[in-house]
């Protein structure tokens, strides 16, 4: 990946000229390619830039006049929901946010058939949801875009903001080393098929039996480049070895509440404190994509740490909301 937004003198309005992504579905972050993520994220980078200069001065706060967005949430969100709330806003149009007692997708109302009115009044729906299926249901039947703000499989939008993050924190994307401890849930999934298109080298350390997707990780080392490495290894400690950068994630996710106590204890082994940060580089930064369950998977010690990257990667979720909807909208 070419990525050097920061010392390169690429204009906002260039990057949109060269876009592919308009009118597009993201459903996965296998449906970027690597010049598409790269687009997405040095968009972001700009977009951040301009906030912080003079947001009353930005061309592109007017980019989305009188454009909608769906923000159709089955799953409760900090984060996802103000972000992209404030993204469409910030780009001159406006969120609607539909909770889940007002919609019940394949409850109250078929999936295809929530898809079909939508589309009628919307120029796109941000999801939320628990099955993946659902997604996919919804792009069938929509003719607006459709971007996956999470589900059980995947979380793209998430593993945009934290690549974002990680090239702010190391100057780098390609040869760059990072730690993923804990299970192959759907962050680690994400970060799994963003690293192919960045030739990230990623280390996922998980116990027996929570690896990721034996199709998911095929796919990520068949698209690759060559030289990068996509590893699971079952120690932590093999995991942070000399890492660049460590990422971790709760234990138990909304929806297996039922498995919580089996899952803590396979994962304990798994915490990011400070003897596992030990063994990655010097300064390693510390990612989470929160919220985060203090004392389980992560410490106080590390989560408030001067190696903490947690806040930043937060904010940069907002940047990088904001460059998926100018993309696949303006």
């Amino acid at each position: 990946m070419r990525l050097d937004p920061l010392s390169q003198e690429v204009t906002l309005p260039g990057l949109l000229r060269a876009n592919t992504l308009r009118g597009r579905d993201i459903l996965s972050a296998a449906d970027l390619t690597s010049e598409e993520a790269e687009l997405v994220l040095t968009t972001a980078i700009k977009l951040k830039a301009r906030r912080t200069i003079a947001h009353h001065e930005d061309e592109f706060r007017h980019a989305l006049d009188g454009k909608m967005l769906a923000l159709l949430f089955e799953k409760a969100s900090l984060r996802t929901r103000v972000t992209f709330d404030v993204a469409m806003n910030e780009l001159g149009g406006h969120a609607i946010y539909v909770g889940p007692d007002e919609v019940g997708l394949g409850r109250r109302e078929s999936t295809p058939d929530v898809a079909r009115n939508l589309e009628r009044w919307v120029h796109g729906v941000v999801a939320r949801v628990y099955s993946h299926r659902s997604l996919v249901e919804l792009a069938e039947n929509s003719r607006v875009p459709v971007i996956n703000a999470l589900s059980d499989r995947e979380h793209p939008c998430q593993a945009l903001a934290d690549f974002m993050t990680l090239y702010e924190k190391l100057g780098k994307l390609t040869g760059a080393s990072l730690a993923f401890i804990g299970d192959g849930n759907n962050v680690c999934n994400s970060l799994l098929l963003l690293a192919a298109r960045t030739g990230t080298n990623l280390t996922i350390g998980c116990p027996p039996g929570y690896e990721p997707p034996s199709d998911l990780l095929t796919l990520a080392r068949q698209e690759a480049p060559a030289g990068t490495r996509l590893d699971v290894v079952h120690s932590p400690e093999e995991a942070a070895l000399n890492a660049d950068a460590i990422y971790t994630d709760v234990w138990v996710s909304m929806g297996q509440e039922g498995e919580a106590e089996e899952r803590r204890r396979a994962l304990r082994p798994y915490q990011v404190n400070g003897e596992l940060l030990s063994k990655a580089k010097a300064g390693a930064p510390v990612l989470h994509c929160l919220p985060a369950r203090r004392g389980e998977e992560i410490t106080d010690e590390v989560m408030d740490g001067p190696q903490s990257a947690v806040f930043d990667q937060a904010e940069n979720r907002l940047h990088v909301h904001k460059a998926v909807l100018l993309l696949t909208l303006g």
